[in-house]
């Protein structure tokens, strides 16, 4: 954050020592293997961390790593309720044809 005029660095204000992790290929695994709109969500927020940290947008870097989290658990979730359900339905249909 720097203010008008003001050299990035000065007035005191030190950085965060590192950027939070951006969660790109749980975000990709879980666009992959489980529920792709919400995992496409995740991974458009994973590949904003990174920029908006070089940019010093820290406060949104870490929003954006947070989002990217929340997002990729959705994804697993809604994954494995339709796995859940799936064999929910494959199960009832075997026990009703015997």
């Amino acid at each position: 954050m720097s203010y008008y005029g003001q050299q990035p660095g000065y007035g005191g204000y030190q950085p965060p020592a590192a950027p939070p992790p951006n969660h790109l290929v749980w975000a990709i695994l879980t666009t992959i293997l489980c529920c792709l709109p919400a995992g496409v969500v995740s991974i458009v927020f994973a590949a904003q961390v990174n920029s908006k940290w070089a940019a010093g947008d820290y406060q949104g870097a870490y929003s954006a790593s947070k989002n990217a989290k929340t997002w990729a658990i959705v994804s697993a979730v809604l994954g494995a309720l339709v796995v859940v359900v799936y064999f929910i339905v494959v199960i009832a249909a075997a026990a009703s044809n015997s």
